[in-house]
């Protein structure tokens, strides 16, 4: 039913700097795969087969990661070295991928609102990379709230517990339980202080959108760090309609901070590639 995924990758890394001057920090490889390329996958694997891009200014080596260089196929043909690029191939096979400069850095809702033309009047997905989520004993987090969408058919964010002394990095939820691990949104704040957050049900990166949000965003005001904030304008549309939060299955690596991303290549080598 939802064929669309969007990838906001405008972003400047700056914590990676200075490995991200000259490089998306979507390109930093887990392994010898890039961080957006385990989202195109997870994206894939939920049926989300149009991936729309929102990119910025120094990004155009994740276009060229989507596409053939026939250089390169060219100097490997028929060499054992072609096993290295099925990954890859399998996604240039599966997906389709569209792009759309975000020309100025006003916050996620505002990156949201740039892939307007790339979504249309449909409900679409939405990924952010710096989230790697990694479930090796079922269905990928997209996918399990793709199956949600389908009975609920309205917004749905993930979320996870986190400690008390980090919910100011994210956007916090509290809500109406409605079975074992879903909530019914009732408040929603972005970065919030120990005192004044709802509870520690953080927002990870990892979205189910109706289309609706597209007219809230565009009447939202800035919020958090003058931001447009795509959490303000879910709590507009759970206030007028429905939004759900779903504790998802499966382990979240934050790989927008160095701690988070060593974390998850240790564990992709380790669990995934078998340490080699």
């Amino acid at each position: 039913m939802i064929k669309k995924c969007l990838f906001p990758v405008a972003g400047y890394g700056t914590r990676f700097l200075p490995a991200t001057k000259s490089m998306p920090k979507e390109m930093l490889p887990v392994v010898n795969k890039p961080l957006v390329q385990y989202g195109v996958e997870e994206a894939i694997e939920a049926g989300m087969t149009t991936c729309a891009m929102v990119t910025g200014r120094g990004k155009r080596a994740i276009a060229d990661h989507f596409d053939i260089n026939y250089e390169l196929e060219h100097q490997i043909q028929g060499t054992g070295k072609e096993i290295y690029l099925e990954s890859i191939r399998n996604v240039l096979d599966q997906g389709t991928f569209t792009m759309v400069r975000q020309r100025e850095m006003k916050g996620l809702g505002h990156a949201i609102l740039t892939g307007e033309s790339l979504i249309g009047n449909e409900p679409f997905g939405v990924i952010l990379s710096d989230d790697l989520c990694i479930n090796p004993d079922g269905d990928g987090v997209l996918a399990q709230m793709a199956a949600l969408y389908r009975q609920f058919r309205c917004s749905i964010v993930a979320i996870q517990e986190v400690p008390e002394d980090e919910v100011h990095k994210y956007g916090v939820v509290a809500g109406e339980p409605m079975k074992e691990g879903l909530y019914r949104v009732e408040s929603m704040v972005e970065k919030p202080s120990k005192e004044d957050a709802p509870s520690n049900l953080a927002i990870i990166g990892r979205y189910i959108l109706t289309p609706d949000i597209f007219d809230i965003i565009r009447t939202t005001e800035p919020g958090a760090n003058g931001e447009i904030q795509l959490t303000d304008a879910l709590m507009k549309q759970a206030e007028t309609g429905c939004v759900m939060a779903y504790k998802f299955k499966g382990r979240r690596f934050d790989c927008g901070s160095v701690p988070g991303f060593v974390e998850a290549t240790n564990y992709v080598f380790e669990n995934i590639y078998g340490g080699y």
